[in-house]
């Protein structure tokens, strides 16, 4: 408790009584309303190494009326709110780093409204990605957003998330078509209509996806939808080294080829992944990719990267369209962070990432692949390399000081490292708590711009304090 009591105290702000608050909720709530010490517990960590920081309640609330009636008597008596999908965050996102009332969204789950002749669905944002597509699977549509884990649609708009299919389908942020929110004074406000486009006023949608609940809490998403493909076509290729398939994934994109997910694994990994998942891959640098269309042209893209893959010494290019093998690939990939874990029993994972232009993707790969070698640290790399986006699985005992220090000390060689190549310290996983300093490394006077935004929605911060902008 001691070290939740410091992450608290990191910034003194003017918060008011919360018991009062919680003793007014009670009223309304009843049993939705939980103050046990494991509720809390649970509802103040994420899927990252981050320790639980629990909130002083926790609330299951059904509707956006009841957020708003919620985040009115939290604004009333100066009372943070943390709101909570699914938990798969990884940079301590909902950790309730000053206390307050964590309001649970995971009953708020249903999909509300399919406009198939306009390809988009409303939902509320408790719903999973997987819930959504089981959801419409008959309608020959689907959601294409796949972050790996089954995060909560509401909580992939927070944080902006991406993931494997982002080459071709873009992230959140291109993929959300309007919300609903709550703001910080319980008012209500819709974002958009539900038109393509729009130039009507500030783009309130993008301002509020990735903002990771600091501005408001989202309790409706309008979606774009996609057709599910006739075709779809998985392959797997493997290469001498990294540099040999990050050449190929460029050529790919250059060549305007248009693969719908192209993912590498390192050596490392894909080690990993055979041991943890059962799988007979070969140990080496490895391009996981996946072709959607016609019969016709998912064939014809296939044959096209396989061919450039072998231009730059690839092997062993198979491909395929049954179902269940594809399946089975993509599950041995987003099983990769349970896999580095299983190397090292005992040690934690510290998942982060960057994102690079592709022209320096590898360069700033092998220059991290040196730093982790000189680190005598295990570390997995993975990647959406199609977008420049890739991934440490930094596997540290956190209780062993010197092991931790390298750790940071490669974490911000490689963060650091991806800002001078003119890219960004998150791809997708957000900035939350855990990344705060990289953030002004990044853009600098521009987080001033940000603060000034949150001091306008919210100016007694009490919307998920702590997390992007420090006050």
């Amino acid at each position: 408790m001691a070290k939740e009591s410091q992450e608290r105290n990191q910034i003194a702000l003017d918060y008011g009584p919360v018991q009062t608050a919680i003793d007014e909720l009670t009223g309304t709530f009843g049993s939705r309303l939980s103050v046990s010490s494991d509720v809390r517990e649970r509802f103040g960590k994420d899927e990252s190494f981050h320790p639980s920081i629990p909130p002083d309640a926790v609330i299951a609330a059904h509707s956006t009326e009841e957020v708003s009636d919620i985040v009115r008597v939290c604004a009333r008596h100066r009372v943070p709110v943390i709101p909570y999908g699914t938990g798969t965050s990884l940079e301590g996102h909902v950790a309730a780093l000053h206390g307050g009332i964590c309001i649970n969204l995971l009953e708020m789950n249903d999909v509300l409204t399919v406009h198939a002749e306009d390809l988009d669905v409303v939902v509320q944002p408790g719903v999973t990605r997987k819930q959504l597509n089981h959801y419409l699977r008959d309608t020959g549509l689907f959601f294409p957003i796949d972050p790996g884990a089954d995060a909560s649609i509401g909580g992939m708009a927070a944080c902006r998330a991406s993931g494997t299919n982002a080459v071709r389908y873009g992230t959140m942020r291109e993929n959300v078509l309007a919300m609903t929110v709550v703001l910080a004074d319980g008012r209500v406000v819709r974002t958009s209509k539900r038109a393509r486009k729009s130039a009507a006023g500030y783009d309130l949608t993008r301002l509020f996806v990735g903002s990771e609940g600091t501005l408001g809490v989202i309790t409706e998403i309008t979606l774009r939808l996609y057709g599910i493909p006739e075709s779809i076509t998985a392959a797997v290729c493997t290469f001498p080294d990294v540099d040999a398939a990050v050449d190929t994934v460029i050529t790919t994109i250059q060549c305007g080829i248009p693969v719908a997910r192209i993912e590498l694994l390192d050596d490392v990994q894909i080690d990993a992944i055979n041991r943890y998942s059962k799988t007979e891959l070969e140990v080496a640098p490895t391009l996981l990719l996946e072709f959607h269309g016609s019969e016709q042209s998912a064939a014809e893209q296939a044959e096209m990267v396989q061919e450039l893959a072998l231009d730059n010494g690839g092997s062993n290019f198979q491909w395929t369209s049954n179902t269940e093998e594809r399946n089975r690939l993509w599950q041995a990939r987003h099983d990769a962070a349970y896999a580095c874990k299983a190397l090292q029993p005992g040690g934690t994972i510290w998942a982060t990432d960057v994102c690079v232009p592709i022209s320096r993707l590898a360069e700033c790969i092998r220059e991290t692949r040196e730093d982790i070698e000189a680190s005598k640290l295990i570390a997995p790399i993975v990647g959406h390399v199609g977008d420049g986006n890739f991934h440490l699985g930094l596997i540290v005992n956190h209780d062993d000081p010197e092991e931790q220090a390298r750790a940071e000390a490669l974490h911000e060689r490689m963060v650091m490292r991806a800002l001078a190549m003119d890219g960004t310290c998150t791809g997708e996983h957000g900035i939350g708590y855990g990344k705060l300093d990289f953030l002004i490394a990044e853009h600098g006077d521009a987080v001033s711009v940000m603060r000034s935004i949150k001091n306008a929605l919210d100016p007694h911060h009490i919307m998920n304090p702590g997390k992007i902008v420090r006050h």
